[in-house]
């Protein structure tokens, strides 16, 4: 019998979100999946945590489909995507770091009659991590929403701009990953997931400037600190002992075995059954 190890998956997009978190790693090892994919696996001086950082490439398509592998390959507790993104809000500036309250899926919408109505998706972040990011950074990040699209914005004038202040006004920053990782995380029976941004750039036209300037560096670093930030508020979830035959006892500290369920010291709800004391020398109380 073995104890699963608690882990975190970090997830980013470019080299430089990548290098930045990576260089706030230790005790790094290259871990290759039989895909081709690459991990390095490290971790945080003081924390109980295995960091598993992969890179999935720009775009909904490659985050959704990373955060699926990262997920099957490493079983994390909580999954985070850690990179830049683009203002929306004029009162941000670059290197503001941004915990996406919820993601905004932009491009979802019905085309008729020459009027385009939108199909609005959002997915919200998970409630545990939002309350350890609350404690962490409640007065070094904004906690609002983000607007995610397969666009790099750089014009505050282009159509766009209206059309995302008319239907998304609440929404801070663009970014092009963050609906691609949050549905995979959704349909992954319980993973947690955050989205931590540094804003790299105004969107105003003159993104091409200030990269030169080595904003997409700062933001990068100012992001991955604060993801690290999360991390010393996060306690893992005690990992389930399994054993050879046994059903994977998920993230909730449940213990599986045979057709009975044992939640010994993780009753925090009622639940419905018969409970009978069948080991009163360890005092295991089994759920029929």
């Amino acid at each position: 019998m073995s104890r699963v190890e608690p882990t975190v998956a970090v997830l980013t997009a470019l080299p430089v979100e990548y290098k930045a978190v990576k260089a706030l790693l230790t005790n790094i090892e290259e871990v290759p999946h039989e895909d081709g994919t690459y991990a390095d696996v490290g971790r945080i001086p003081g924390l109980p945590w295995r960091i598993a950082l992969v890179r999935t490439g720009r775009g909904v398509l490659n985050a959704s489909t990373g955060t699926m592998r990262v997920n099957d390959w490493f079983r994390p507790q909580a999954a985070f995507y850690v990179g830049i993104a683009g203002r929306l809000d004029k009162n941000l500036e670059v290197g503001t770091v941004v915990v996406a309250s919820k993601v905004y899926a932009i491009h979802g919408g019905k085309l008729q009659d020459g009027r385009f109505d939108v199909r609005p998706e959002s997915w919200p972040v998970s409630y545990r991590l939002e309350q350890a990011a609350g404690k962490a950074l409640e007065d070094t990040a904004e906690f609002k929403p983000i607007a995610v699209g397969d666009v790099v914005l750089d014009d505050d004038r282009a159509d766009l701009v209206s059309f995302l202040q008319h239907h998304y006004g609440d929404a801070v920053a663009i970014e092009m990953e963050g609906t691609g990782f949050a549905h995979a995380a959704h349909v992954s029976d319980r993973l947690n997931a955050m989205i931590i941004r540094g804003i790299s750039d105004k969107a105003d036209g003159t993104k091409g400037d200030t990269d030169k300037k080595g904003s997409q560096t700062l933001a990068a670093e100012r992001a991955a600190e604060a993801f690290v930030a999360v991390l010393h508020k996060l306690r893992p979830v005690d990992a389930p002992t399994t054993a050879p035959g046994s059903h994977d006892g998920g993230s909730d500290g449940a213990r599986y075995g045979g057709d009975h369920i044992s939640y010994r010291g993780t009753f925090h709800a009622p639940v419905t059954g018969k409970v009978v004391n069948q080991y009163p020398r360890d005092g295991d109380q089994r759920l029929r």
